[in-house]
């Protein structure tokens, strides 16, 4: 029984491990939380001794979600992808067993008349990797019969439905530069709760204001319980516009969902940082 939470990202300005050097700044945030979303490999593939540098300074069991870069997803839109695919499993393949989840986030205009494209995409990867889709076409949350087509076609390929919950984010205006920057940018879809596979994947997104992000992930901290007790293992990645303080939230999430679910181990204590001296 494990639930792993983590961030949008490993590195932050206002985060303690920010002013480490940069091939350490993954390994402290590693002792803080035991996932990371990979948003950075949806704008280029990585090179391969960079992802070997990647599972060095993170145990086995941590988990990497890595979004499939762009020119698979959105501009080829998941046809004649064989050689990108080769190159971006390639490169990818020194993190073993970390790499969790290949993440295939599609565009909005990404409709459910694009279902088929999507199957013979999944069809076609290879076994070795899991596979988690997100969708933000307002059809796939609206429309039952698509929704039912959409997760009849991930379940056919044992991939997971992720959901990016911003509901608690829109449920009022923004009250900072951060919150209204996002308030332009993040998808506004309705809640979906519902695992497809043994290794959901949640994105929640809050506010800067840590009771309101709080407030709104209670219904996550109910659903994270019952998946456990049912013998799942989540991972949950926190998001606040600002992110100042995501890893922190991330750490209270889990402490919450254990103290319903008792048998939760807990997080490690996190790495002190070092105070930097000249000498």
């Amino acid at each position: 029984m494990r639930l792993h939470v983590g961030c949008a990202m490993w590195s932050h300005r206002s985060w303690p491990g920010h002013r480490l050097p940069p091939t350490e700044r993954l390994r402290h945030y590693a002792s803080w939380c035991d996932a990371v979303e990979g948003n950075t490999t949806f704008y280029a593939t990585p090179a391969r001794d960079t992802v070997a540098s990647w599972a060095a300074q993170t145990e086995p069991e941590f988990r990497f979600v890595l979004k499939l870069p762009k020119v698979i997803t959105h501009e080829r839109r998941l046809t004649n992808v064989d050689e990108p695919l080769r190159v971006f499993l390639d490169a990818i393949e020194p993190l073993g067993p970390r790499a969790h989840a290949l993440w295939i986030q599609l565009p909005g205009s990404f409709a459910p008349a694009d279902i088929p494209a999507l199957g013979r995409f999944l069809e076609q990867l290879p076994q070795s990797h899991r596979y988690a889709v997100e969708v933000r076409h307002p059809a796939f949350f609206t429309d039952a019969r698509a929704a039912r087509l959409l997760g009849a076609t991930l379940a056919a390929a044992r991939a997971e439905w992720i959901p990016f919950d911003t509901t608690a984010f829109f449920a009022s205006p923004p009250t900072s530069d951060a919150e209204r920057d996002a308030w332009t940018r993040k998808p506004r879809v309705p809640l979906r709760s519902v695992a497809l596979t043994d290794r959901p994947i949640v994105r929640y997104l809050g506010r800067d204001d840590s009771t309101r992000t709080v407030e709104g992930w209670q219904r996550w901290v109910d659903v994270t319980a019952t998946w456990l007790r049912e013998g799942r293992s989540p991972t949950m990645f926190i998001h606040t516009p600002d992110n100042a303080d995501a890893p922190a939230l991330a750490r209270r999430f889990h402490d919450e969902v254990r103290a319903r679910v008792p048998g939760l181990d807990a997080l490690p204590e996190p790495i002190p940082v070092e105070p930097l001296t000249l000498f």
